[in-house]
């Protein structure tokens, strides 16, 4: 399921694919329920899997716009989340994404890093 404020996202978009790429590469390597990449207005990929703590819990796609947003990031144009196909977005990612870029298009993958649209 791809989720878009811009009705015109390409599943098959190069950058959009990378996004894939390079989630699928970080959940494998971390072996977490999730990983996340987000590209910012400069073209620059940030990229985060799901984080659990004792003290502190983040969501894959929280952290990858933490990151972009504490590495200067003026803007997010995408998102991606990586994840098993039955699960949904969460929530606080998402309003996470929303808060920095209300019109940043979001995508959805599986584990094998097919964009779902």
């Amino acid at each position: 399921m791809t989720h878009s404020s811009d009705s015109g996202t390409d599943a098959t978009d190069p950058e959009d694919v990378k996004l894939a790429t390079l989630a699928r590469s970080a959940r494998a390597r971390t072996k977490a329920a999730q990983a996340a990449a987000v590209r910012d207005t400069d073209g620059r990929t940030y990229v985060a899997t799901t984080v659990q703590l004792p003290s502190l819990t983040l969501s894959a796609l929280q952290l990858a716009v933490c990151m972009a947003v504490s590495s200067g990031a003026l803007g997010l144009e995408a998102a991606l989340i990586l994840g098993d196909a039955d699960e949904a977005p969460d929530n606080a990612g998402v309003a996470t994404l929303r808060d920095v870029a209300p019109a940043a298009t979001l995508l959805l993958a599986d584990p094998d890093g097919n964009i779902r649209s």
